[in-house]
């Protein structure tokens, strides 16, 4: 698994950990900032706790609806979660995501490690989508 591809993104959000934390666990905050590459979320299940599921539907511009869900593997309010990801057309593909959070001031410092991806093309659009998502949820929390 050491060679499978992985990406790392890190940010300096202007606002506190626990309302970073609050977008990215909270279906109602989700469906608002979680646009990677212009999808818009139609459905969001979470259920933060470790063994817990999430699941989360997209509509992409061309009309496509990918699926996403994973479990949560480590939960720290405010701090740190680390989910497992896998994509309905592919679920073989299971990754790892990685978030945490750090107080620096009065804002954020937040950082995405996704790990396991298939290959560098998978790498490469997930680095993409959660670039485009981590612009749009800047802009929603600040």
């Amino acid at each position: 698994m050491a060679d499978q591809p992985s990406l790392t993104l890190r940010r300096r959000i202007d606002a506190a950990p626990a309302k970073v934390y609050a977008a990215w666990t909270q279906p109602a905050h989700i469906v608002k900032w979680m646009h990677p590459n212009g999808c818009d979320v139609s459905v969001v299940e979470m259920d933060v706790r470790v063994g817990g599921r999430f699941w989360i539907a997209m509509r992409t511009p061309n009309g496509e609806e990918p699926q996403v869900s994973g479990t949560f593997r480590e939960v720290e309010p405010d701090v740190k979660l680390v989910y497992t990801w896998a994509w309905r057309e592919t679920p073989e593909q299971e990754s790892l995501v990685t978030l945490t959070l750090q107080p620096d001031g009065g804002g954020t410092l937040l950082t995405l490690r996704h790990e396991r991806l298939f290959d560098e093309a998978v790498r490469d659009s997930h680095h993409d989508g959660w670039s485009s998502a981590l612009d749009v949820l800047e802009r929603y929390v600040a």
